[in-house]
């Protein structure tokens, strides 16, 4: 099953996310377009595939079309209840349904479901589908079970899942969809920050994310049941983690022409955009996504909506939507977040200062920061500093890709004695994203290195680690390796900020990748 459909539900597992397919941030590739590794010899041939039904139901799913996949699954799980591949698919639909609603109230009866399709998945000769589905099953009850915070059976189950996807692949070695999983297990273990290492050691846990790659590139180059998602994720670790858009942007673009009734492909294409800062196509794509009672609730494409909406500086409508996120979402993370989302709307919209106070306070409510935005947000209502209003709309500006309107913005910020410390380091990034956006990379780097000179190298904020790591990548698309790494490994070095896992992670990659 596509893990990367919601890229934050990935992140909300925590751990769980990171080792199984919180790396995949959104993304995708042409089929012609995948690079075809060298195969090991005795890959002669695909082993093994899903039912005609159960490929027809897995389609439906790959839609977000869940209600149409469990009728379509109906009978053959009726006549073959222990079946692997509609097992496999029903555990998808699960699993699915599951991380989209983040509705705790189903996770208990969801479990139990999973459970049940590994008890009969025990009792069927060993084949190469059936070892794949109860390793895959068994992975996707980890994460589960981590996502709702049962660490201890979550962490078991996703150590218990690997070491099964990894004897698969060594007695099938055609079978292409058990090197999908292994692969992203394996980039997603291997791509873990260093203060993640004494927990895989703990669990017995070892990977290389090149190793990884390899194993998604074979996946991905050759058809079976699960190419189209084998490619997806190779594109969302691309893009993600090295800097390649490109590719994912052409998939996904390709994939929503095929299929405009997809309601996964729609959410890729709003997602890709939407990180690469192109707000005007992600809203286009938004407003254009497929809609209708046989699609599965996606409460937090409201959420990127509201993101959207507020870069644009339309405040009332990005308010509206979040308002939306919120009463259909049941969910426990990003709610912090769009409390944030909504106070700045307030703020900005110059709506009253009781409500701006309101929606403020709303950040405070219980909940977890697991998530770094919601880390961010609770980290703001603790800090108690007001927020720049010029450097808050450059900021959003620029996030949506309206690189002009931030340098016009920027034109009427003036420090003063009494301009806090932040504010003074953050000014030169943002001058330095909008320029990065434009093109104009002599202006960013000039202004990255004016951000890290203000800060020192131990301001609390998130703004001199990211301009090294953006130096870093500018380096290395320069061709200079050597600059590259020291700016790689400046960011690594900064001590506790906001997106540190996050920064720390991809700058960890860089490095090896310039090796």
């Amino acid at each position: 099953m596509v893990r990367g459909m919601v890229a934050g539900s990935w992140r909300t597992a925590g751990l769980a996310g990171s080792l199984a397919a919180g790396v995949l941030l959104t993304g995708f590739t042409p089929p012609q377009a995948v690079e075809k590794p060298e195969q090991p010899a005795e890959m002669a041939a695909t082993v093994g595939e899903l039912t005609p039904t159960s490929r027809r139901a897995y389609a439906e799913v790959l839609k977000l079309r869940l209600g149409p996949a469990r009728e379509l699954l109906r009978p053959e799980l009726a006549s073959t209840p222990a079946a692997p591949a509609p097992l496999l698919v029903a555990n998808c639909i699960d699993f699915a349904d599951l991380l989209l609603s983040q509705d705790a109230a189903r996770y208990e009866a969801i479990e139990k479901a999973q459970e049940a399709r590994l008890a009969r998945l025990d009792k069927v000769p060993t084949s190469a589908m059936r070892d794949y589905a109860r390793a895959e099953i068994t992975l996707h009850l980890g994460l589960s079970q981590l996502l709702f915070k049962h660490l201890v059976m979550g962490g078991y189950h996703l150590r218990s899942g690997y070491r099964q996807m990894q004897d698969v692949v060594k007695r099938y070695p055609a079978f292409l969809p058990a090197r999908k999983t292994l692969g992203i297990c394996q980039f997603a273990v291997g791509s873990l920050p260093e203060g993640y290492h004494w927990l895989l050691s703990l669990l017995g846990l070892t990977a290389n994310s090149s190793e990884g790659l390899k194993n998604l590139a074979l996946a991905a180059a050759q058809p079976h049941d699960f190419q189209i998602e084998s490619q997806i994720y190779l594109s969302l670790i691309r893009e993600g983690y090295y800097k390649k858009p490109e590719e994912a942007l052409r998939l996904v673009e390709h994939l929503h022409a095929q299929q405009p009734d997809n309601l996964l492909f729609s959410y890729l294409l709003i997602s890709i955009n939407k990180r690469q800062h192109h707000g005007e196509a992600a809203l286009a794509a938004y407003r254009a996504r497929p809609t209708g009672s046989s699609y599965v609730p996606v409460p937090y494409l409201r959420h990127m909506a509201a993101d959207l909406l507020l870069y644009k500086g339309d405040y009332a409508d990005s308010e509206r939507e979040n308002l939306a996120f919120l009463r259909e979402y049941r969910g426990v993370h990003y709610r912090k977040d769009a409390a944030f989302k909504l106070y700045l709307a307030a703020w900005l919209g110059g709506q009253p200062a009781a409500a701006v106070a309101r929606y403020r306070e709303q950040i405070n409510q219980p909940g977890p920061t697991d998530v770094e935005e919601d880390n961010y947000a609770q980290h703001y209502y603790h800090e108690a500093v007001a927020l720049n209003p010029i450097l808050t709309r450059a900021r959003l500006q620029t996030d949506g890709g309206y690189n002009q309107q931030a340098l016009a913005t920027l034109r009427s910020f003036r420090a003063r004695p009494a301009t806090l410390w932040r504010d003074r380091i953050e000014e030169p990034y943002r001058r330095a994203r909008a320029f990065q956006g434009l093109g104009r990379l002599d202006s960013a780097w000039f202004y990255f290195e004016r951000t890290q000179t203000v800060a020192g190298p131990k301001a609390p904020y998130y703004f001199a680690p990211q301009a090294a790591l953006q130096q870093g990548y500018l380096a290395q698309e320069a061709g200079n390796k050597a600059k590259a790494r020291i700016y790689f490994e400046r960011a690594l070095h900064y001590p506790w900020h906001e997106y540190k896992n996050s920064t720390d992670a991809k700058a960890t990659l860089a490095l090896r990748e310039l090796k």
